[in-house]
């Protein structure tokens, strides 16, 4: 009988389904009669005192506890409960348990001597109050800690989501490419008001072999004269949007919509697992801000925040970067197959050339006096037949 069906059985909800039906009568006629069978053996336990429970120990919480005394008395059957714990236990040595043990060894008590007493039992329902409030606050900066990194995950999910469902990211990667640009010269312009020279020259080294051909921009102090870096990065963004404008005509569309999703794809997985490691690294260590009288959840969202932008302007970059320089090969793949240390590369899904046998061949034997085969003119016992650490060969 499938599961989905055993659990209507016990149920009560209403329904028209046939196999239900028959499943909840089966389950009540067996409830039955297996409820007369043991309705003897039920009476002799309760007349016994019904179920005791003996604890070893407290739990740090007291729902745990109240939950094991409920076992004893379910549906209203009898039963009874007895706890025992030990003055060495971590709840009572963590709470107060020398306060206690002093007084035990002021009235003369050895450690086999049963305490039934109400102060004890208070004393511990305290140690408990103060264990669940700890254990809730630690569960509390938990799910804080959590909370920053869900708020980022949600980010990245949703784009790579989008990547992955096939959306048009053209769009995005346009706003990228803008961004790009506008960082790359706010880092070397700074808060400058004009662009001098020397910045000029920084701004188009950095776009050599991106969006400038090499020497290109390289502006005199004239041409450079009353031009603010917001000029600067409009000549620069209308130049990248030019040349991606260009690959994409060489590429197509189609393919050039593929690409995009590839590469963006490819950026979002390998720099959001190097934050991960980051973020772990930063949890760590950051409950040592409370030395400083800072706030670790704080310092814990503010520098995480500041890891997240990093993370995306680095993905951002990244993509820009690839997609300025990724050539898309037309041609037929080639196989390539090692043979002997040599490579051997060949198209079409040939078969690779075979190695084929060396043949050795028998060197002619040279006289000593023979004009030596190395073209020197000298006699071979006098040139490479020469040997100095004795006689020519």
């Amino acid at each position: 009988m499938p599961e989905e069906i055993i659990l209507e059985a016990v149920g009560y909800a209403e329904t028209d389904n046939d196999e239900i039906l028959s499943a909840r009568n089966n389950y009540t006629t067996a409830l039955k009669r297996y409820r007369d069978d043991i309705a003897a053996e039920a009476v002799k336990v309760c007349d016994a005192g019904g179920l005791f429970i003996i604890g070893t120990e407290r739990h740090e919480a007291r729902r745990i506890d109240n939950q094991l005394r409920g076992r004893s008395g379910r549906q209203g059957d009898p039963g009874a409960s007895r706890f025992f714990i030990s003055m060495e236990d971590d709840l009572l040595r963590l709470f107060g348990a020398s306060r206690i043990q002093g007084l035990l060894d002021t009235l003369g008590m050895n450690d086999d001597t049963p305490i039934e007493n109400k102060m004890l039992s208070n004393a511990i329902e305290t140690a408990q109050k103060r264990m669940e409030s700890r254990n809730f606050q630690s569960r509390k900066h938990v799910l804080e800690y959590d909370d920053v990194m869900n708020v980022q995950r949600n980010v990245i999910y949703g784009q790579r989501r989008q990547v992955l469902d096939g959306a048009d990211i053209r769009d995005n990667v346009q706003t990228m490419l803008g961004e790009f640009v506008e960082d790359a010269v706010r880092r070397i312009a700074g808060t400058e008001k004009y662009i001098e020279p020397p910045q000029m020259e920084e701004i188009a080294l950095s776009m050599e072999n991106l969006i400038l051909a090499p020497g290109e921009m390289r502006l005199t102090r004239e041409e450079l004269e009353g031009l603010t870096p917001d000029d600067i990065t409009e000549r620069l963004r209308e130049k990248a949007q030019a040349v991606y404008a260009a690959k994409e005509a060489q590429f197509g569309e189609k393919l050039m919509r593929e690409v995009e999703r590839v590469a963006l794809l490819r950026m979002v997985d390998t720099q959001w697992m190097d934050h991960i490691d980051a973020m772990m690294e930063l949890r760590q260590g950051i409950s040592l801000r409370s030395f400083a009288q800072s706030d670790p959840i704080v310092e814990y969202k503010r520098e995480g925040f500041a890891m997240f932008e990093d993370m995306v302007a680095r993905i951002r970059d990244n993509t820009v970067t690839y997609l300025l320089r990724v050539q898309v090969r037309k041609e037929a793949p080639k196989r390539i197959h090692v043979a002997g240390g040599k490579m051997i590369e060949h198209a079409g899904g040939a078969e690779p050339q075979k190695k084929q046998p060396v043949r050795k061949t028998a060197a002619a034997k040279v006289g000593r006096n023979d004009p030596c085969p190395c073209g020197s003119g000298k006699k071979y016992k006098k040139c490479c037949g020469f040997d100095p650490g004795g006689e020519a060969s």
